[in-house]
């Protein structure tokens, strides 16, 4: 069973969140005026609590992170057994100094919410709206995952620790994410894919160790820069010629570190790389084969290298039955015209995909490319200049609430 255009329960999630556009417009702008970063977002938890507060939800604050978990228990019949769907929005801001000038534009300096998060915290808080005056048609339970920590701190994974996936006393049954994009297509497009949506996200770092002496002298000495350098310039021949071109992988590097002084040669230099790959497969031969060709490079010069490889952030996968219900509903909310299928997946990485490794689940991307904008060339997120149109925000919120509603139907 899915949701259709014509059905007074869609129809209304279009009008009920536009409704609420002033609200959420407020909302987003004291957020993104107001930046936080990392695992402690203390005004950010304030907020959401707030907006949450008297619509009749069970609230968990975060232990070791200030994340919000908020479970609403629907009251629609159920016929089989009681089934749990988990929608998550991310709350972090970037350490990036804010260069868009806009009227709302952050006021703290050197942290800004250059990818949306704001935007994500604000459609899940209107979803809560949406769900609570719904409540006696949900046939379920429904978690709100409100989490901090997403750029490179690991929050998925403690929200997970600590218990967001059975906070309704079940585990989940699916999860739901959106994340919104600065370009990339006009303004309230929904881009989904089955299977590999966002990459895996592996980190790499190399400490070369030779022997310092004087830049005179290097016949005396064992200059570990070369012989670093060497293997950032193997590195990427290596992603030619023992990577399938039709299963690829992508290495930056972008920290290189040696020396003190230009006429002296340095006992160590040190790099640090992201790798991103779209299989497991190719995720697991990359930390196999590149360790292995960073320490033939160091021994072929009579050195040694220490070398981390960190898998950090595994594949965000959309399982395709999920999907299909995440295309079903957007389809239904917004029309066939805007909805985009996408062709490969986004190489950025996710800490959603934690969660997708133990529940199914999808993860759909909202363009809220701003009014004027190019969206092929318009700031991208992470720019200090990508800016996001409130318009989405209303559109956002409908997702959410939609995908809750749509599963936990199909579930009955």
């Amino acid at each position: 069973m899915s949701l259709h255009l014509s059905s007074p329960t869609t129809s209304s999630l279009t009008k009920d969140a536009a409704a609420l556009q002033p609200e959420l417009t407020q909302l987003r702008h004291a957020l993104h005026a107001q930046p936080e970063i990392g695992l402690h977002l203390p005004g950010t938890q304030e907020r959401v609590l707030a907006w949450l507060d008297g619509l009749g939800y069970e609230l968990i604050p975060g232990k070791g992170l200030s994340s919000v978990t908020a479970v609403l228990r629907g009251t629609a019949e159920v016929t089989g057994p009681r089934r749990t769907v988990l929608l998550r929005a991310d709350m972090d801001a970037l350490p990036v100094q804010e260069a868009t000038g806009l009227p709302y534009s952050s006021r703290i300096d050197g942290a800004m919410h250059a990818c949306g998060h704001d935007l994500h915290t604000t459609m899940l808080a209107g979803a809560a709206t949406l769900l609570a005056d719904r409540r006696h048609e949900v046939a379920g339970d429904v978690v709100l995952m409100f989490q901090p920590g997403e750029e490179g701190h690991d929050g998925a994974r403690i929200m997970i620790e600590e218990g967001v996936l059975d906070a309704s006393g079940r585990r989940a049954e699916s999860a739901f994410g959106v994340h919104v994009t600065s370009a990339l297509a006009p303004c309230g497009t929904v881009m989904s894919r089955p299977g590999a949506t966002m990459g895996a996200a592996d980190g790499l770092f190399v400490t070369v160790r030779g022997a310092g002496g004087h830049g005179s002298k290097p016949s005396t000495a064992l200059d570990p820069v070369p012989v670093a350098a060497e293997m950032v310039t193997a590195l990427q021949s290596l992603l030619t010629r023992r990577i399938d071109i039709f299963d690829p992988a992508v290495l930056t590097v972008g920290v290189f570190r040696a020396g003190t002084q230009r006429n002296i040669i340095p006992d160590t230099a040190t790099f640090e790389a992201s790798l991103r790959s779209f299989s497991r497969e190719t995720g697991d031969r990359l930390e196999r084969i590149v360790p292995e060709l960073i320490h033939g490079v160091a021994a072929a010069h009579g050195m040694t290298a220490d070398v981390e490889y960190r898998r950090e952030f595994p594949l965000t996968f959309s399982d395709s039955t999920e999907h299909s219900t995440a295309r079903e509903v957007a389809v239904d909310l917004f029309g066939d015209h805007r909805h985009v299928t996408m062709p490969h997946p986004l190489a950025a990485s996710e800490d959603f995909s934690l969660v997708l490794e133990q529940v199914p689940g999808a993860f759909v991307f909202l363009a809220a490319t701003p009014p004027g904008a190019d969206p092929e060339t318009a700031p991208f997120n992470h720019s200090p200049r990508a800016t996001f149109d409130d318009g989405a925000l209303a559109d956002g919120a409908a997702l959410y609430a939609g995908f809750a509603l749509a599963r936990l139907r199909k579930a009955c």
